[in-house]
């Protein structure tokens, strides 16, 4: 979903920038420049998913999109693992959305809330590749999923 947003953005920049200069042409430079900015950028965070995935280490849990954002749990805190959510669950300042622009397949319970910045986080939604295998690799250390 991200590359369609990194494509229509470029066509963005080439058609709607070239008729911007067509009348002003100092506007045009300042507004490509922002959008080259914003292309880069996004290319950047769609990089650093394969390069920061989520990471299942003995006893910890680091949960990542890319260069985003992060959350490092203990499993000891895990109290279970769904596979879904609903809407209005996903809206609440409880709830740590980490899936962008997907809908989550993997949802995380916590035993007790975990600080992130100045919100206190009971559940944490992500969108994985291979859920499955996902919940395979935790099953071990979590006991009660």
């Amino acid at each position: 979903m991200i590359w369609i947003l990194i494509g229509l953005s470029s066509v963005e920049l080439v058609v709607v920038h070239l008729l911007l200069a067509h009348w002003w042409p100092r506007i045009a430079i300042a507004v490509a420049a922002v959008t080259f900015g914003t292309i880069v950028w996004l290319v950047t965070v769609v990089r650093g998913f394969r390069s920061m995935p989520v990471l299942l280490k003995d006893d910890r849990l680091l949960m990542r999109t890319g260069r985003l954002r992060s959350v490092s749990v203990a499993t000891e805190q895990i109290a279970g693992l769904r596979s879904s959510c609903d809407a209005a669950s996903l809206k609440q300042r409880r709830v740590l959305n980490l899936a962008l622009i997907a809908y989550p397949n993997t949802v995380i319970d916590l035993v007790a809330p975990i600080a992130v910045g100045r919100r206190q986080i009971w559940t944490i939604a992500h969108r994985l590749d291979d859920p499955a295998g996902f919940a395979d690799a935790l099953n071990p250390l979590v006991p009660r999923i």
